[in-house]
């Protein structure tokens, strides 16, 4: 072969190697199961040229398990996290779209009734039969009266309100379950309040909540006629201020005339008497003698001499004790009316009114049990609050509590700001541990809740000591007024 070929064909045999180097990457890669195959000779020519989307599937063995929790080289267990969220809460792969609703629903309206009364309605949405546990909180100091077949009064121990009412239901698919529940009459113009819940078969994880206000008939006030206008405060005052300027000054005016009636004496003319037969004047004229003069001998006309002028009269002034008097009645009115205006202003003070000012973002709101409360972002509803028997000097309790995301965009929450307050004033952030495993193993407070939606969720506090929470702050950031419930 001449060397020139078998230069060109080592080159050529160079380039296909790198090639094929090139093209390895590339190929799709092959698990065990494929790669087994590959290896078993092939048992006929028409099975070999059957396409590889025609394999056998493989056996049931080697499907691929479900999550579970890993085992690490030290021989620690690893938690997987589940992957769904709550419902209403976001996802991370798409974190504006909410989660389906759940498979159950509870909707409830107060009774039109004289006495106190609910009617509770529980859904299933799903496709399956679902086994509940429906539980109705009653506010602290009222009594059941009646309830729906199947319905258990209880006083449970862990339960910091009044009687409980739980019901046991199999909800097929599609059906609608309707619960009464009726309470004692209460004293007239006081509002009960009563929320229900329907949970998993445990009585621990919530489906749904739902509550309710009863309002009591209030009886109409007979009509009491308003105040004449000048029976009004301050009409009276500037009336009385009125008078007491008039009698002043009437005061004034009389003391005054009275000093120049008895001050001015008759006017002295000087000139006596006239008895007749005096001189008179050339003329014919009599002369008159002045005061203090006598007639000329000639008979000449006599002028008499000017009178001294009389001393002149001081312009009287009004008496200091008059001005005093006058001062001190005007000065006691003006601080009466100052005294009225403040004593108003105070009395229209609400002392329950939690502050807002400073950096406190929104209003703060208090409520009981039940009662929806908003803020700056959430509207907070805390249906159930129970305590588990105390060991080793701490106990837990659990919050039942309905989230809703009253803004347009997603929302997340932070669990060291939930709150339980004890009876000293101290007071213990969420346990977060406790609460994801109360939630199914969920970090909650990881996952942002989508606009508009609404989650129904168990905060877990854990309490040193016998105590029972007083009450709860909720808030969904650091610079949020929040709101507080108070726990009976």
């Amino acid at each position: 072969m001449p060397a020139s070929r078998r230069h060109h064909r080592a080159l050529a045999v160079f380039v296909n190697c790198l090639g094929i180097l090139a093209a390895v990457p590339a190929l799709p890669s092959t698990g065990p199961a494929t790669r087994a195959t590959a290896a078993a000779p092939a048992a006929s020519p028409a099975t070999a040229a059957r396409p590889a989307a025609r394999e056998a599937p493989p056996a049931a063995g080697a499907r691929a398990a479900p999550a579970a929790p890993q085992v690490a080289a030290s021989g620690a267990v690893v938690p997987v996290t589940p992957t769904a969220p709550a419902p209403g809460m976001t996802t991370a792969g798409n974190p504006g779209v909410p989660r389906p609703a759940p498979q159950v629903t509870v909707a409830m309206a107060p009774a039109a009734t004289s006495v106190p009364g609910y009617r509770i309605m529980v859904r299933n949405t799903g496709s399956a039969t679902v086994q509940t546990m429906v539980r109705q909180e009653v506010p602290a100091g009222a009594s059941i009266t009646a309830v729906s077949a199947g319905g258990l009064t209880t006083r449970p121990g862990g339960a910091t309100g009044g009687e409980e009412v739980t019901w046991r239901l199999v909800v097929p698919a599609g059906a609608t379950r309707t619960l009464d529940t009726a309470l004692a009459a209460t004293a007239p113009g006081l509002d009960l309040t009563a929320p229900a819940c329907a949970y998993a078969s445990d009585g621990d994880q919530p489906y749904d909540c739902a509550t309710a206000t009863w309002h009591s008939a209030v009886t109409p006030e007979a009509a009491v006629p308003a105040t004449p206008t000048w029976r009004q405060p301050p009409i009276l005052l500037g009336l009385a201020l009125v008078l007491l300027a008039l009698l002043a000054g009437g005061l004034w005016w009389w003391l005054r005339a009275r000093r120049r009636v008895s001050g001015v004496a008759p006017p002295a003319t000087g000139h006596p008497p006239y008895a007749g037969g005096g001189p008179t004047t050339p003329g014919g004229g009599t002369v008159y003698p002045s005061a203090g003069t006598t007639a000329a001998p000639s008979g000449g006309t006599v002028y008499p001499r000017p009178a001294a002028p009389g001393p002149v009269g001081r312009r009287r002034s009004p008496s200091v004790w008059l001005v005093v008097g006058v001062a001190a009645t005007v000065l006691a009115g003006v601080v009466l009316a100052a005294t009225w205006t403040a004593t108003r202003q105070v009395a229209a003070i609400d002392t329950t009114k939690q502050p807002t000012a400073g950096a406190w973002t929104g209003t703060s709101m208090t409520g009981a049990v039940g009662t929806p409360l908003r803020e700056k972002a959430f509207e907070f509803t805390v249906y159930r609050v129970a305590c588990g028997t105390a060991k080793a000097a701490s106990q837990q309790c659990q919050a039942t509590v309905g989230v809703r995301n009253v803004t347009p965009e997603q929302q997340s929450w932070h669990g060291q700001l939930q709150r339980a307050y004890l009876p000293g004033g101290t007071w213990v952030s969420t346990d977060e541990d406790a609460t994801r495993l109360a939630n199914l193993g969920r970090d909650i407070f990881a996952q942002p809740v989508s606009a508009g939606s609404r989650v129904v969720l168990p905060l877990v506090f854990t309490v040193h000591g016998m105590q029972k929470p007083k009450q709860l702050e909720l808030r969904s950031g650091v610079f949020s007024a929040g709101v507080r419930v108070d726990v009976p």
